[in-house]
């Protein structure tokens, strides 16, 4: 337990924990958390491989409450887009990867180096995998899953989000307050990659509602399906190239990934999406209220509330089946 001191954060915790840490690697798990066995021993043995400059190995984050209601089930979808599908990506890009705040593991001389975590952000894996890009060091994937819980009520996922996006509107405001500086650290094209995906992950749940009820007002009482003038063709071609990219964007990271971690039986899930995506929104909204009002505040998500472990009788393939590629040898010897 971390003495009695403010911020009460996350990061701050890991930062009072430091200091009694031994040994070359250190790994975060949330205390919910249910990791793959072997977990620890393939990141010692990837480690041991990899260039001294990869400082940090994130796993792959599942959610194993899926089935509960539509909301757990569009949770574990979106789990599996983001870690099977883009933070693959990133990493296979060389991009910033925004970290996960569990299943990570890292070199703690890289650690030191960037002086730790960031004690008042709220979101403290994001700004972690940013400022150790800026440093010069790579994070890559782990082919290894850690099993979470979804928080299973609409009050719970709307309070886990506002916090989430709280924290990502910080580390926009710490890293790009000075744009050039950025530029340098990362160079022209990682830079931005980054700063497309705080576009994407930030102003899009803010503004998307509103820029889709305005393209569907003119789609109905304007020009945008009829345009006369060149300057209309222009903005209407525009309009629509941006809506249909828009939504390949979204809908194709969440099929693979889907696909990939075999949860098509979720897939009826996917009817309420507007209504997931509408949620995405008010947290955004209040995010931005909190980080006006209360920007270090950390509001608690509640675990232990749903059953876990059980699986689905009709299921043909068990969500708990490890994924982890052989490395028997290579593991003998870490």
């Amino acid at each position: 337990m971390a003495p009695e001191g403010v911020p009460r954060t996350k990061p701050r915790a890991l930062n009072v924990a430091m200091p009694f840490a031994r040994g070359s690697l250190v790994a975060v798990f949330d205390a919910e958390d249910l990791p793959e066995p072997r977990q620890l021993r393939r990141a010692a043995t990837r480690f041991a491989s990899a260039p001294p400059n990869v400082a940090c190995l994130q796993a792959s984050l599942a959610i194993d409450n899926g089935a509960l209601n539509w909301m757990t089930a569009l949770f574990a979808i979106e789990y599996a887009a983001l870690f099977d599908v883009y933070n693959r990506g990133l990493a296979l890009m060389g991009m910033p990867l925004f970290l996960g705040g569990t299943s990570n593991h890292f070199r703690i001389e890289a650690l030191r180096e960037i002086g730790f975590w960031d004690a008042f952000n709220v979101t403290e894996d994001a700004d972690l995998g940013l400022r150790l890009a800026r440093a010069g060091f790579e994070v890559r994937t782990l082919a290894s899953q850690t099993f979470e819980e979804a928080p299973a009520t609409f009050t719970a996922l709307v309070k886990q989000r506002t916090r989430w996006f709280k924290g990502w509107m910080q580390t926009f405001v710490v890293h790009c307050r000075r744009p050039l500086r950025l530029f340098v650290d990362l160079g022209a094209r990682r830079a931005v990659a980054t700063l497309a995906m705080f576009a994407a992950g930030l102003f899009g749940p803010l503004l998307g509602p509103f820029l889709a009820a305005r393209m569907a007002y003119d789609a109905m009482f304007g020009a945008l399906l009829t345009p006369v003038s060149p300057l209309e063709i222009t903005l209407s071609t525009l309009w629509c190239f941006l809506a249909i990219a828009g939504a390949a964007a979204l809908i194709l990271p969440l099929a693979i990934g889907m696909r990939w971690r075999e949860l098509t039986r979720f897939r009826a899930s996917l009817i309420y999406l507007p209504l997931w995506l509408m949620m995405l929104s008010l947290a955004a909204w209040r995010a931005v209220y909190e980080l006006w009002r209360r920007p270090f505040h950390w509001e608690k998500t509640e675990h232990g509330l749903t059953v876990r472990s059980v699986l689905d009788v009709e299921m043909e393939v068990d969500p708990f089946a490890s994924r982890e590629e052989p490395l028997f040898d290579q593991e003998a010897g870490a």
